[in-house]
């Protein structure tokens, strides 16, 4: 699946997923914009990593939920890299708790970061698709979107929420060639799952019986930003091990 000249921004790309996914599209011969809101270090380190594949990257700080600060990044994004042709929304938090103890920031942050964060690079990005009648849009959900998860009434209604704005912006780009998909991702090994014990009920449910892996994720998104997805749209692609089978 060759990205050879294509230009990739991935949002929450220092670790984790979004890590992953930026290093497989660099191996895949993609040139590729490190969007971060925390550690410089660690995007630099990622930066690095993919130059070393013979490829172009460059790290950029912003914070997804700031539409000002999206555009700006968008804008350089294209000035060093010359375009963007896939978007891949990934960047993403939580604020765990039952809803009796759930305060309105928690909920709002959540919503600004998952939701409104994806909606705003997608608009930021949607002119520049537009002119060129191509573009791969690609949304990190959840498979808590689908399913809803205990303590997470945030989490899951700003996933639940990724899966209906792909819906919208794939019917809207479909006539110019852009395609909108989302990954629900299971139970990956990251920083956001680090505290789920081995005996979690919920882990037991998996039908493959394990965790799955960053790279995991990382392969599927490649597949839907390549020409061998070009006529899959809309679609939510579950990437769990069975869980919400």
């Amino acid at each position: 699946m060759s990205l050879n000249g294509k230009t990739a921004l991935v949002t929450g790309a220092s670790r984790g997923i979004g890590r992953a996914i930026a290093l497989r599209l660099a191996e895949d011969g993609a040139n590729v914009a490190v969007i971060y809101a925390g550690s410089a270090d660690k995007a630099e380190a990622v930066v690095n990593e993919i130059t070393a594949l013979g490829v172009n990257a460059k790290a950029y700080r912003c914070n997804v939920a700031d539409s000002a600060a999206v555009n700006e990044t968008v804008k350089a994004v294209t000035n060093d890299l010359g375009k963007i042709d896939i978007l891949v929304n990934n960047a993403g938090i939580t604020r765990d708790g039952l809803m009796l103890r759930m305060k309105d920031e928690d909920f709002d942050a959540v919503l600004d970061t998952n939701l409104k964060g994806a909606f705003n690079m997608i608009r930021a990005c949607y002119s520049g698709f537009i002119r060129k009648k191509s573009g791969r849009i690609i949304n990190i959900s959840s498979v808590s979107g689908i399913m809803g998860n205990a303590g997470q009434a945030n989490y899951s209604a700003s996933k639940a929420g990724v899966i209906g704005l792909t819906k919208s912006v794939a019917r809207e780009l479909a006539s110019r060639g852009i395609t909108c998909n989302a990954v629900a991702p299971g139970f990956i090994q990251t920083d956001m799952t680090e505290n789920l014990g081995d005996n979690n009920p919920l882990l037991n449910s998996i039908p493959l019986g394990r965790m799955g892996k960053p790279e995991d994720i990382a392969a599927a998104v490649a597949f839907l930003a390549s020409d061998s997805a070009a006529y899959i749209t809309g679609e939510v692609l579950k990437v769990d091990g069975g869980l919400a089978i």
